[in-house]
């Protein structure tokens, strides 16, 4: 298992449980020495118990160096990252440079499986790097969720595996043992087009969510019955009807990107997707100026409490956090933030973090509800305005109840949901 941060550490934990005698290899000596004694810094329920069982049954290693670690591999499995890269493709320089490290001392028969995100064609291409036909390449996309990827790997809802060498792939997919998911097995370019289409499609079905979310804004609906009544329809379902600041996380904004960009290299102008994209970051825009007007219409100056910093509830992974991305426009136009974030302790540029979420209410002018945490809903509120020098509370998540927000003495305003305002006599200046 190269690599060993969220998809291979959870790969490697979950095949080791499975009964699959696994080494995870990473170039950080001292994460490697953290991960041996069991300390795993990746906030994953369920991930440390794993690591740590793997561990005292022998099954699960963790080393430095990839070259010795596959010398006996039956399967080596890429987990390197592959970021956003110049001009919005996806930079596959780790993947290529773990196959230029390996290639020569892999077995024969070996399986080298990229289990990265990777565009159409990699398997190919790694193929002729290594220049060796009895070394099968394999492409087995990851579907983990951050905060739930445990789960997600041993209940999957499915396992994809793609190569030229269907026995290899069947291999592959028979790794998975008894898990109770149907096998998808096909061509390498299938199965790497897949997690592109999949991730790509929930990243438009948000825009469009928070697309209806500002019409019911403009109409007067509510998105919350809206989304009910689409959510009956098995067609559409349930899942990825909130609407909120945007989307963003480890996946989707790097994965947009580069399916719009191999669709320009078979010269497919994808419109649907580069429309979901400039949504989102209209979504982003529309939030700063909601909060702008809970200011006053100006932000310069504002004191501005910011409640949630990772991109969702359940990881302290703050790596293309919608919640970053509008703290980024506020703070670049001078407001003043205080965030709190129960995943999040370390200093981030341009605000102060603190460690309990009161603190983001002194003398703040609005509070800004920008991560789904479940504790957001059952704060005082009435302690938060006490504190508060404003009256507002922009909830972006439509997480909080408004009615406790108003007997709090505190205007509430959502996204696709009606503003609620406390009646002036009984506001917050008229209950101290």
């Amino acid at each position: 298992m190269v690599g060993t941060g969220y998809v291979g550490l959870t790969t490697g934990a979950c095949l080791a449980s499975l009964g699959h005698r696994v080494t995870c290899v990473d170039v950080d000596e001292a994460k490697i020495a953290r991960l041996s004694a069991g300390r795993v810094d990746i906030l994953e329920p369920g991930l440390a118990d794993l690591v740590v069982r793997g561990i005292g049954t022998g099954r699960l290693s963790f080393v430095v160096g990839a070259r010795a670690a596959v010398a006996e591999a039956d399967g080596v499995f890429l987990c390197v990252p592959t970021p956003m890269g110049a001009g919005g493709s996806a930079d596959l320089r780790a993947v290529e440079a773990v196959a230029n490290e390996i290639g020569d001392v892999l077995p024969s028969g070996c399986a080298l499986i990229t289990k990265s995100t990777v565009p159409v064609g990699t398997s190919k291409r790694i193929r002729a790097m290594l220049g060796r036909a009895d070394v099968p390449v394999v492409s087995n996309p990851e579907f983990l969720r951050e905060g739930t990827a445990v789960a997600d790997f041993l209940g999957p809802d499915r396992i994809v595996v793609g190569s030229d060498d269907l026995a290899a792939a069947r291999w592959v997919g028979d790794l998975y043992g008894d898990l109770a998911a149907p096998v998808v097995v096909s061509d390498a370019a299938s199965a790497e087009l897949v997690k592109y289409a999949a991730n790509c499609f929930l990243a438009m079905k948000l825009s469009y969510v928070n697309s209806i979310a500002e019409l019911c804004e403009r109409l007067g609906a509510d998105i919350d019955l809206v989304t009910e009544g689409m959510g009956y329809d098995r067609r559409i379902g349930r899942s990825f009807l909130k609407p909120g600041p945007g989307w963003g996380g480890s996946c989707l904004p790097k994965d947009t990107s580069a399916l719009v960009k191999v669709a320009e290299s078979v010269k497919y102008d994808f419109r649907m997707l580069t429309s979901a994209i400039d949504e989102n970051i209209a979504q982003r825009d529309r939030i700063v100026a909601k909060i702008a007007g809970a200011c006053g219409g100006s932000l310069a100056g504002a004191r501005i409490g910011l409640l949630g910093l990772a991109f969702k509830a359940g990881t302290n992974d703050l790596r293309d956090s919608p919640a970053l991305a509008v703290a980024s426009v506020l703070g670049a136009v001078g407001a003043e933030l205080t965030a709190y974030d129960p995943a999040v302790d370390s200093g981030i540029d341009g605000m102060t973090v603190v460690d309990d979420p009161y603190q983001v209410a002194k003398d703040a002018d609005v509070i800004v509800v920008l991560t789904e945490w479940a504790e957001f809903r059952s704060l005082d509120w009435g302690l938060m305005a006490d504190a508060m020098e404003g009256d507002d509370v922009v909830d972006t998540r439509n997480l909080l109840d408004p009615q406790r927000i108003l007997d709090a003495g505190l205007s509430w305003q959502g996204v696709g949901r009606p503003r609620v305002t406390r009646p002036k006599s009984l506001a917050k200046s008229g209950r101290r």
